[in-house]
């Protein structure tokens, strides 16, 4: 590891750059993932890496399901970079695991043995993995390792809550910027708003509805793809209406949502979805876009192209105060918890 300015390192992490010299860690091809800590920086143990739904899917999908060749393809990202960053879709995860060690300078306030989540991506973490992922079966996003982690002085963590089950808390607390910047979005508004979530039935999904719901939506409208995600939302009543559409698809998309709508929340982890919710939003509306899958430049345009008159927003994951109001939203809301249950498993032991 290079030395950092007083060998203190530095609050975000240059230090541990080593390709291309100069970048930030999020930005650079390879990090230093050595477990010496500086003064101001976290050790963490690795339990269970959660990958980015975007990048599981890229992944999955790459490889034609096939659990080895998933699995061994993570551990070559992990092993050439020095951290989780899925070349195609330039996302990541975060992880669960033990404070180790924690620097006497490192302002996160961890100890050791403290069980945390970090609420930074991982392709900003340097990481390291010892046991081959043997524990991951490749089919889910949910990742079993062993390994270490290094947070900065200007990272983010949170210790894990007691009530609730180990992948049930990383799920929530993976996609808890999405309800923040939502409630922030519809609370702002000057008359209550009606919203439009696509991808309503998936975790960044329900949990917007949810926050909108409690920041004074007028109407929700959910935009799901198939039959048995319609069937399953609609079970729920997080959404006022739930409508399906291929989120791919612009004039399926705005034809679904109906008259356009005040604001439109992008959950979808497949890229193509700029310009159906461009359309669905109106005149003086704000998209919200949380997938990774998001290809910025076709929403710029598209709307350009359009003519559409919308504030688009980029989720970038932090809000302050997020992973406390996802949890609080997840233990108040049964049907929100219904749904994260059917994806993570009621793990209690993990």
């Amino acid at each position: 590891m290079s030395d950092g300015a007083g060998g203190a390192g530095t609050a975000v992490g240059l230090h541990r750059v080593l390709e291309p010299a100069g970048v930030l860690p999020q930005a650079a091809l390879r990090l230093d993932p050595d477990p010496r800590i500086r003064p101001d920086e976290v050790r963490i143990a690795v339990e269970r890496l959660n990958l980015d739904a975007a990048s599981y899917r890229q992944l999955h999908t790459a490889h034609g399901g096939d659990p080895d060749a998933i699995r061994a393809e993570v551990l070559r990202i992990v092993g050439e970079r020095g951290k989780m960053h899925n070349p195609v879709t330039g996302s990541g995860g975060m992880l669960v695991g033990t404070v180790d060690e924690a620097g006497p300078g490192s302002p996160l306030g961890l100890k050791p043995g403290d069980r945390v989540a970090t609420l930074v991506s991982l392709t900003l973490t340097p990481l390291a993995i010892t046991d081959g992922l043997a524990r991951w079966d490749g089919l889910s996003e949910q990742v079993p390792a062993e390994g270490h982690a290094i947070l900065f002085a200007r990272s983010i963590a949170a210790v894990l809550p007691g009530d609730l089950p180990v992948p049930l808390a990383l799920a929530v607390m993976d996609v808890c910027g999405a309800p923040a910047l939502t409630r922030r979005v519809v609370a702002s508004r000057e008359n209550a708003p009606v919203v439009a979530v696509l991808g309503a039935a998936g975790k960044s999904g329900c949990l917007s509805l949810a926050a909108a719901r409690g920041a004074g939506a007028s109407r929700l409208i959910g935009l799901v793809p198939t039959a048995e995600e319609e069937e399953r939302l609609a079970a729920t009543g997080l959404a006022d209406v739930v409508v399906r559409a291929d989120a791919r698809d612009p004039v399926a998309v705005a034809a679904a949502v109906g008259d356009p709508v005040d604001v439109t929340v992008v959950c979808v982890d497949v890229p193509g979805c700029e310009h159906g919710a461009i359309l669905a939003t109106a005149p003086g509306g704000t998209v919200v876009f949380f997938s990774m899958a998001t290809s910025f430049p076709a929403a710029a345009l598209g709307a350009e192209g359009l003519a559409a008159d919308v504030t688009m927003l980029i989720g970038n994951g932090y809000v302050p105060g997020h992973a406390a109001a996802a949890l609080d939203l997840l233990r108040s809301e049964p049907a929100v918890r219904a749904l994260f249950t059917s994806r993570t498993g009621d793990d209690s032991a993990q």
